[in-house]
């Protein structure tokens, strides 16, 4: 997978700014606010219709403009792909496939493979379960568009559901077959759910492990632990035993919405225990396994974005990730970094051909 060209119209600090890339290696690199990560989020941005860091679409338009657009020429097995996101103030988003526009946006995902690194990626450690689900979701949506349709079903029937119990509330009434029509289909979607995400940690945390030794060049354990409320419970049983908790609060509150997945050193949080250089080590290694995943499951090499990489790792770190690129492993590489003369020492070391952008 290439990007051979991108251009932005209004794209956030952009008024307007066309680029041409190198097939392996690209560099945007300038002091803060220049708009190296404005950069990469539009590419970002051309893979899964939506921003990494502001997936409120009409906020980036950049200031006192009405839309934006994104262009990007892509090659995929000697195919060329021609993708456009445009977004227009009180206008739905648009996105574009070679001149034709997807009925469905969610059509787009898995076309486009590709993994970003950034600092922003704390928050998978820091925030709610939330953060954590989505990026679970968003792994397993990349190679598996049954398992999204499953998971956009189950959304919305989540949404109705918590409005009869809002009603019932409401009107101090109860009908616990019109009940029951929600939670047989709850149910079901959320067990083949709960079944999908097993199978996939148990195929995703060795690779996870693997990438954290390799950074870390430690002998730490990392596990990644999948608490969810269906583990070794009876699903309709779950949500009937919650019924009551349910109607007092006027939601559903157990579910496979509520799993969480507990990241673990040495048997113990990250969040709590884990130093700064170990919980960077992790999220690096998490991202970079999803990396290798992907790229096992659509048979395509996945372009990779790092963000900032060199300031948020201490030099043996990065080192241990340079030499994996030159092992090949990796395709296409983006980069933003605020040292120039820092970040081209680096990639040189990887004898691989590649771009510079000062901005």
């Amino acid at each position: 997978m290439q990007l051979h060209s991108i251009s932005l119209i209004n794209y956030k600090s952009f008024s307007s700014a066309d680029f041409e890339f190198d097939e392996k290696i690209n560099c945007f690199v300038g002091n803060n606010g220049v708009g190296k990560t404005n950069v990469l989020d539009a590419i970002y941005h051309l893979a899964f219709a939506k921003s990494y860091f502001n997936p409120i679409t009409v906020q980036n338009i950049k200031h006192n403009e009405e839309f934006f657009v994104i262009n990007g020429n892509f090659l995929k097995n000697e195919q060329e792909e021609k993708i456009v996101v445009s977004a227009k103030k009180g206008v739905q988003r648009v996105v574009k496939r070679n001149g034709k526009m997807y009925d469905r946006v969610s059509d787009h995902i898995g076309l486009i493979p590709l993994v970003i690194i950034s600092p922003a990626d704390r928050d998978l450690i820091i925030e709610g379960s939330d953060t954590r689900r989505k990026f679970l979701d968003g792994v397993i949506s990349l190679s598996d568009s049954k398992y999204l349709i499953k998971l956009m079903t189950y959304n919305k029937l989540l949404q109705q559901r918590n409005a009869l119990l809002k009603y019932f509330y409401m009107n101090r009434t109860f009908d616990s077959t019109a009940l029951s029509v929600y939670d047989e289909q709850l149910v079901d979607l959320g067990s083949y759910i709960h079944a999908t995400r097993t199978a996939f940690l148990e195929s995703f945390t060795p690779i996870f492990r693997k990438y954290y030794q390799q950074i870390s060049r430690s002998e730490e354990v990392v596990d990644i632990y999948y608490k969810a409320d269906f583990n070794q419970r009876d699903p309709a049983q779950v949500l009937k035993d919650a019924q009551q908790k349910d109607m007092q609060l006027q939601y559903t509150s157990a579910g496979t919405h509520k799993d969480d997945l507990l990241f673990l050193l040495d048997d113990h949080a990250v969040k709590k225990f884990g130093s700064q250089g170990q919980q960077k080590s992790f999220l690096t290694a998490l991202k970079l396994a999803q990396f290798e995943f992907i790229k096992q499951e659509s048979g395509t090499v996945p372009i990779l974005l790092l963000d900032d990489i060199f300031d948020k790792l201490d030099a043996s770190r990065v080192a241990q990730i340079i030499d994996m690129v030159n092992d090949d492993q990796f395709g296409q590489l983006f980069i933003s970094d605020t040292h120039p003369e820092r970040t081209e020492a680096v990639i040189k070391q990887t004898q691989q051909s590649y771009k510079i952008f000062k901005l």
